[in-house]
């Protein structure tokens, strides 16, 4: 193949998935078995959040577990919002999916005292909110493992082609088809600082959550929200955005951005103590370190701000120093190259904004509302988290959507026509900027006043407040767009602030705290249950 059929293949592929986390190079390795699938991302590969989770995937995988048991722990957490047929399809659908991840040899921990070959080989940890076992995992660094492998796999696979440093811009869409669809995207190539246009059968939005809209985060700085706000704009409905979820415990050191500690640690024993050494989390629930992670985020959140502390602490010294390297090797190493000895002296924690439990409204199939195009991962919301996600629900949901929508593309693609060709990016009337002072100001005023208006604990006057600012915001980027060339910061700013403007407007909408929506005006939890769902006006999509 010569270089032009080789670049006509990469902007012409029959499946366009942006994003190669797990849920995007699941699916990408699906198609790829009868289809030519490009996959793009906005860094290098292996820079989203699949690579940086610790603690593994839920799975039902021991003989003395079952579906019923991890299908009520995940309805229990998600406080009577998840979908039962969501929770069913996924539980039901996990042991096949980590299978499939074993076969592709994802280097899972094992059992000291193994006593049979096969699944029951492999170690189960217990995280909060989970009545069983069911945690595998790869030590402590199991995205790190999954995300290796499926790319690795992914490269080597003659129908797909990975293109790096390339952010979404928009995806394209057929006005004159009925129904409207969608034929591709427009594609910033960092590179070359040029918009490519990329057209193609089918679309997976796999572009991950967006816990960058907050000021403290456990993400990369990638988790813009781009998938969301990009299905908004195309006219899809989200639903459940006011449920982000706030990891409890992200290291608190000046050196340390984003790193997490593994929800793990908990489940092994670890203890959360105020500076004086007083354990605390009894006060607040009845599984202590164990509750619901949104249980213990607000704890912690009200124990700093009582006693105006900047962080508590989280201790494991208990346990000896062979189990902590063996269980925790990457966050023993990290810790230790901050002066900090896990086996010694407890970990300085804050809480941080983790996942986002709404989005992209889809089916089991991925399916949005907007034809040939799917989301799959946390850039959607498929009924399975609820009001609060369950530890290690997560990169699950990855594997078995990225599965199921890979398939129903598949039965599909043999009866969808090539898209006709759509016009490409008009950069003609846009200049270079020179004031990208404005991109970085604005950038830091939304990441604020989210944190102190739409967190942990919200009010109506702060949400309104926060409402009013984002409003602006909204305007002055929209200008900034239409004027000058588009680039990575600005683009991920836009996204940022248009899922920053769904998020508070759902936060109004639910007059009740239920979940990891807490608020001071209605702290009590209504009995009638209901999602949030948000549908653009038509002058929104377009």
């Amino acid at each position: 193949m010569n270089s032009r059929d080789k670049r006509s293949e990469e902007l012409q592929p029959d499946i366009l998935v942006i994003g190669s986390g797990a849920a995007g190079l699941t699916a990408a390795l699906q198609l790829a078995k009868s289809c030519k699938v490009a996959v793009i991302c906005k860094g290098e590969l292996n820079g989203g959040s699949t690579f940086y989770a610790q603690g593994g995937i839920a799975a039902v995988l021991d003989d003395d577990d079952s579906i019923e048991k991890h299908v009520n722990d995940t309805l229990t957490a998600g406080a009577g919002l998840c979908s039962s047929s969501a929770v069913d399809f996924t539980v039901r659908h996990s042991r096949e999916a980590i299978e499939w991840l074993i076969d592709s040899q994802v280097n899972f921990s094992r059992r000291e005292d193994k006593k049979r070959m096969g699944i029951a080989d492999f170690h189960l940890t217990k995280e909060g909110g989970h009545s069983h076992r069911r945690i595998i995992h790869s030590a402590d660094a199991t995205g790190r493992a999954v995300s290796t492998t499926l790319t690795e796999l992914a490269a080597k696979h003659p129908n797909i082609t990975l293109l790096t440093n390339r952010v979404a811009v928009d995806v394209v869409i057929d006005e004159s088809a009925i129904p409207r669809r969608c034929t591709g995207a427009y594609v910033l190539n960092r590179s070359s600082g040029h918009v490519e246009l990329y057209q193609s059968k089918f679309t997976v939005l796999a572009t991950g959550g967006a816990s960058k809209v907050y000021l403290y985060t456990s993400n990369p700085d990638g988790a813009s929200g781009d998938g969301i706000a990009i299905a908004w704009r195309a006219g899809c409905r989200v639903a459940n955005m006011e449920f982000n979820q706030f990891h409890p415990t992200c290291l608190y050191h000046p050196q340390a951005k984003s790193f997490l500690v593994s929800e793990a640690l908990r489940g092994e024993g670890a203890i959360l103590k105020l500076a004086n050494g007083e354990r605390f989390m009894s006060r607040f629930h009845e599984k202590a370190e164990l509750a619901p992670r949104d249980v213990v985020a607000r704890a912690i959140d009200h124990e700093m701000k009582r006693l105006g502390e900047d962080c508590v602490y989280l201790d494991i010294s208990h346990k000896s120093p062979e189990f902590l390297r063996s269980h925790f090797p990457t966050i023993m190493k990290r810790c230790l190259e901050l002066g900090i000895d896990i086996s010694k002296e407890p970990i300085p924690v804050v809480p941080a904004a983790h996942y986002t439990c709404g989005g992209v409204m889809v089916n089991h199939c991925g399916q949005t509302d907007v034809a040939n195009l799917y989301a799959i991962g946390e850039t959607t919301f498929t009924g399975l988290h609820g009001a609060n996600r369950l530890a290690s629900n997560s990169l699950l949901e990855c594997l078995v959507y990225g599965r199921s929508t890979a398939d129903d593309i598949l039965a599909n693609i043999g009866t969808t026509p090539h898209p006709k060709q759509a016009s490409p990016w008009d950069e003609s009337q846009v200049t270079d900027s020179d004031e990208d002072v404005v991109i970085s100001h604005n950038w830091d005023e939304l990441r604020r006043f989210m944190w102190d208006y739409v967190g942990i604990v919200r009010t109506d006057k702060r949400l309104q407040r926060a409402l009013n600012r984002v409003k602006l915001l909204r305007q002055e980027i929209a200008e900034y767009y239409s004027n000058y060339k588009v680039s990575n910061d600005l683009l991920e700013l836009r996204n940022l602030v248009q899922v920053a403007e769904l998020i508070i407007h759902s936060a109004i909408a639910r007059k009740e705290s239920r979940g990891l929506h807490y608020t001071l005006d209605y702290p009590d939890t209504d009995d009638v249950l209901r999602d949030t769902i948000l549908k653009p006006e038509p002058s929104s999509s377009r």
